[in-house]
């Protein structure tokens, strides 16, 4: 198996992903890596990885490919493809589209990665559009959320590809026998939403390959209600902001709190542990990266400030969804949603 990393990609670039790629060659040995970016920068950064021996014991399945002109967060993603040929985006999309490789990850601009697998890597027969599917700590287990930002305009008839493919996902990944599908929503009745929200509901009450659980409201998205959450792109994405920066905040003001009186120092020291174990828990850094979700082929978008860790945990991730056949299983998957609709008509 090949996975093809996006050396450049991310905030601490390139020293993370070099890092990371040695890690997990280490850990895993049915991979093959292959580090894309300026040929001397990326091999510069492998030589300072601080075990030698390590290192040339994962020489042989570690190859340098080099992709000379790098493509940033702040450049429009799809000029940018255009122009920059010769970028990680645009040749490692290649490869997994020729099937030269299985695999691409990277820490770089969503917008990229999003526009090329969409117009490089193109999706699955059927699939509309590609989804970003991000994992999201709930009491017992992770909640998947479809679609966390590719999208901000959707269809109802592509929620409901969100909702095959997150299960499918849920099922193949993290193991869940039976991935109840919620739909986010400003109340639970079926009446409830914009035309957006209730025409998909029409839709996912229908027979579909996934079980439907109704629509979900926003202050219950972290009770357990479901194990995967369909929305649009820009819902989902104000959502994952919004958790994101209340876990942030109330984490401060209980530290704030914590050291503004004695009683209060001497309470928390005695629940660093506890602290320290539920602050870990919304830590995404085990859970390697967010999917694109629909793409021919695997791809994996890392968050830009990940570090060594989370670049291995995305490449251990990608390895997953090759070995399960996740890509395989929605092609099977939006087959089966076309010939339901279909016999309906």
């Amino acid at each position: 198996m090949k996975i093809i990393i996006d050396a450049m990609g991310g905030d601490l670039a390139p020293r993370v992903n070099t890092d990371g790629a040695v890690d997990a060659l280490q850990a895993f040995q049915d991979i093959e890596i292959i580090l894309m970016g300026p040929e001397e920068e990326v091999k510069a950064s492998l030589e300072s990885y601080p075990d030698k021996t390590k290192l040339d014991s994962v020489r042989s399945r570690l190859t340098v490919i080099d992709a000379p002109e790098v493509i940033t967060t702040e450049e429009h993603p799809v000029m940018a493809l255009r122009r920059k040929k010769k970028s990680a985006f645009v040749m490692g999309m290649n490869m997994i589209r020729s099937k030269e490789a299985d695999a691409f990850v990277s820490a770089g601009s969503t917008g990229a990665v999003m526009s090329g697998g969409l117009l490089v890597l193109r999706t699955v027969k059927g699939i509309k559009r590609p989804a970003l599917a991000t994992q999201v700590p709930v009491p017992g287990r992770p909640m998947l959320l479809v679609d966390s930002g590719a999208n901000t305009d959707c269809k109802p008839e592509w929620l409901v590809q969100f909702a095959m493919m997150g299960s499918i996902y849920m099922q193949k990944v993290n193991g869940v026998k039976d991935p109840q599908v919620g739909l986010l929503n400003i109340g639970t009745e079926e009446a409830k939403g914009d035309e957006l929200t209730q025409q998909a509901f029409t839709l996912m009450k229908q027979k579909q390959p996934f079980t439907f659980a109704g629509n979900i409201e926003a202050r219950e998205a972290l009770s357990g209600s479901c194990d995967v959450l369909v929305a649009d792109g820009f819902a989902g994405n104000v959502l994952l902001k919004g958790i994101e920066g209340t876990v942030s905040t109330l984490f401060r003001l209980m530290k704030g709190a914590l050291m503004s009186s004695t009683k209060g120092k001497i309470a928390g020291l005695l629940a660093k542990d506890t602290f320290k174990q539920l602050k870990g828990t919304f830590d995404a850094t085990e859970v390697g990266g967010a999917p694109l979700l629909g793409c021919d082929g695997v791809v994996i978008k890392a968050h830009g400030n990940s570090n060594a860790r989370a670049i291995f945990c995305a490449i251990r991730q990608a390895r997953t969804i090759v070995n399960e056949g996740v890509v395989e299983l929605i092609r099977n998957g939006v087959a089966e949603i076309t010939v339901e609709q279909e016999e309906k008509e």
